[in-house]
Parts: C-alpha cells; structure tokens; sequence
C-alpha cells in the first residue's frame, strides 16, 4: 500500500512544482538574455518549482523499483487532475465540462490499465 500512497505524493508534487515554474515564468523579463536569465535566478519559485520537481522524481525511482512499470506510468497521470485544480485554485483557471470530462476520462483509463488482470 506504501508505494501507492508514495504515487499519490508524487503526482502532487509534480502539479506542484508544475505550478511554482510557472510562477517563476513571471520572472522572464529583462532587456537582453543575460539579464533575463539573472532575473529568472533570483525567483524563489524556480527554486520550490525545482525541489518539487526533484522529489516526486526520486519516489517515482523508488516507487518504479517496487511496482511495475506499467502500472505506476499510468498512475502518474493523476498529476493533470491535480495541476487542474491547482490551477484554479492559484491562477484562476476556468473548470469547463470539458476539462472535467477529459480529467475522468483520465483518471479512468489509468485506474483501468495499472489494475492487475
């Protein structure tokens, strides 16, 4: 049950550290490249937004090590239900019935095929 639980973690975080690089993305102005780049470097969120990131790369290493691979990758498309709701939550994204269409089709399909025959 653990390395589901660390699944779940993991897809959150990635729509979490999905979000923050967007945040940083904010940051990308400046007269020329260098200064750009300079700009980019002082953003906090390109910091949380690459922690996040590195963390729910390294319990989808553990998690990959314990389950099988075809059923963690389905799994981790929970993260486009999470990033949409993060996304209305923090940018103010609209939740169209489409989207929520697509987001259960989503979920089950990757429910249907991480499942052991």
């Amino acid at each position: 049950m653990l390395p589901y639980s660390f699944i779940f973690l993991m897809t959150i975080l990635g729509a979490a550290a999905s979000m923050f690089l967007k945040e940083a993305s904010g940051s990308l102005k400046g007269d020329s490249a260098l200064e750009i780049f300079f700009n980019m470097l002082k953003t906090p969120s390109l910091y949380a937004g690459g922690i996040l990131y590195l963390t729910a790369s390294l319990l989808n290493i553990y998690v990959l090590r314990v389950l099988d691979y075809s059923s963690v990758l389905p799994l981790s498309a929970f993260t486009y239900v999470w990033t949409m709701f993060l996304a209305r939550i923090r940018f103010g994204d609209k939740l169209t019935k489409r989207k929520m269409a697509g987001v259960f089709l989503v979920v089950i399909g990757a429910v249907l095929v991480s499942r052991p025959n």
